[in-house]
């Protein structure tokens, strides 16, 4: 069989699936609320509860939603059949679909509509039964007791847990403001600790440049006392091997003799003539 039509027959299959589901879901509404004795009442109570009027409607129009979908997918896979007679019984048959989405929305309407009366009527048979008397008043009197007394026990359960949640949600917040705190604790740490051995490094840095220049100094100076010291060695060598000279020369010694200086180491000029034995002979 072509894959068109293999996929033709599974969106009929489905459609009709569809279609059933659909169907009990309008006919449940249509019977909505609709009971003739207050004991039947008492037994469906439940099963409203379960599937309730909002509820139904909503299952039938995803149905009506759904059968749209596979109408329109039939409408495209139509013109893909390999034969042409087998293309137009598709057609129609998408045509034929469509017609029974309209009829299944009306129904639906209509059915909306019966709920309604249905629910009205009862309510009109509940208030005259709890009016009057017998066993199915009683019945019915004891059961709305009975729905009072799990309405309130449900509320008390609700606020329980509401206070519960009130609780577990505190607890949360309590929880995240002390991680919270936590956290910025840790960031301050880490960050003192980051200051700290940034002012380490810096202290560290500054010994060894200030040793440096110390060891500079010292080095520079040790090399100057060393200099001075070999200089002084040396005009020290220089003025041991100098001459020692006298003392200046008298001018006009005593008697009015001239006195010639003598160097200590130099031996005297014999042919310096006297001075005295020229004064003689004046």
């Amino acid at each position: 069989m072509d894959k068109v039509a293999e996929e033709v027959e599974k969106v009929k299959k489905e459609y009709q699936d569809t279609f059933d589901q659909t169907v009990d879901h309008i006919d449940a509404i249509q019977n909505y609320g609709k009971t003739s004795r207050i004991s039947d009442q008492i037994e469906i109570d439940e099963a409203e509860k379960k599937d309730s009027l909002p509820r139904l409607n909503g299952l039938a129009q995803d149905g009506l939603n759904m059968l749209q979908s596979l109408q329109f997918n039939l409408d495209l896979l139509a013109p893909q059949l390999p034969s042409a007679d087998d293309a137009e019984k598709a057609q129609s048959l998408a045509q034929s679909w469509k017609n029974q989405i309209q009829s299944l929305r009306l129904t639906l309407r209509n059915a909306n509509l019966q709920a309604k009366a249905n629910m009205k009527k009862s309510a009109q048979q509940e208030r005259e039964l709890l009016l009057g008397g017998g066993e199915e008043s009683t019945a019915r009197r004891r059961n709305l007791q009975t729905k009072a007394g799990m309405t309130s026990a449900a509320e008390s359960i609700t606020e329980s847990l509401r206070r519960t949640r009130q609780l577990m949600v505190q607890e949360v917040e309590r929880s995240a403001s002390t991680i919270m705190t936590f956290e910025e604790s840790s960031g301050v740490l880490k960050k003192a600790e980051s200051e700290y051995k940034g002012h380490r490094v810096i202290l560290i840095t500054g010994f060894v440049i200030f040793s440096l220049a110390v060891l500079y100094v010292v080095s520079k100076r040790v090399g100057v006392l060393k200099l001075q010291r070999q200089v002084i060695a040396a005009v020290k060598a220089g003025m041991a091997g100098r001459e020692v000279i006298a003392p200046p020369p008298i001018i006009g010694g005593r008697d009015g003799v001239n006195v010639v200086p003598v160097h200590q180491n130099m031996a005297p000029d014999l042919n310096v003539p006297l001075v005295q034995a020229r004064h003689d002979e004046l």
